[in-house]
């Protein structure tokens, strides 16, 4: 049977991971197309009728037809189909958004760049360098600070927004963060591990093509 969502990405893509990272812990079984972003083939006609940024994730819900670019608005989607943590209530809906667009906004630009860096796969001075890493911990620190004396980003349980930063705080020590300075991101960091079908970056995405298991 095909699986109802295809998930089109690379195993380096913190938001292909995102999404990959949702779509398992909902129980959805996905095919996987890799996408050689080294040949460009995010930039070929084909892919750009579907993907209109010419980036990943893309994600094809095969029920509908539907194809939908963008991390943050793939999760909210899949929240919204699947039922499931997209929060119990408007408060917490609204909680979630606001969390998804500080991390797209303070979080991930700093820990995405300095990851690259670190890889070999972007060149930056030592000024901009420093800079990115002085936004990242002061990021990580208002995410330390808003996670003490709670569990979970928005409500009592996990949500979108866990999903979404987790997506970028599991890449962070690549980027030369060190989280041990940071304890509440941490032991949240554990809490999203322990949810029933978790995987990390790694396990969950192939280097390769692959269908639904």
């Amino acid at each position: 049977m095909t699986a109802r969502f295809t998930l089109h990405g690379i195993w380096l893509s913190g938001p292909t991971y995102k999404v990959g990272l949702m779509l398992t812990l909902c129980g959805e079984p996905f095919d996987y197309v890799h996408v050689n972003l080294r040949e460009g083939e995010h930039k070929q006609p084909g892919y750009l009728a579907r993907q209109r940024f010419g980036q990943v994730p893309l994600l094809v819900d095969t029920s509908n037809g539907r194809h939908l670019c963008q991390s943050a608005a793939i999760l909210e989607y899949l929240a919204d189909r699947t039922g499931k943590f997209g929060g119990a209530t408007l408060e917490e809906r609204l909680d979630a958004r606001e969390w998804m667009f500080w991390e797209f906004d303070r979080l991930a630009a700093p820990v995405y760049r300095m990851r690259g860096v670190k890889l070999g796969f972007r060149s930056v001075s030592q000024a901009v360098a420093e800079t990115y890493h002085a936004d990242g911990v002061m990021a990580l620190k208002v995410l330390d600070e808003a996670l003490k004396g709670r569990s979970w980003l928005a409500g009592e349980g996990p949500s979108i927004a866990d999903i979404d930063v987790y997506g970028v705080a599991v890449y962070a020590p690549e980027g030369g963060f060190d989280l041990s300075k940071f304890p509440s991101v941490q032991a949240w960091m554990k809490r999203v591990e322990g949810l029933p079908g978790f995987a990390g970056p790694r396990d969950l995405l192939p280097t390769a093509s692959r269908p639904a298991a």
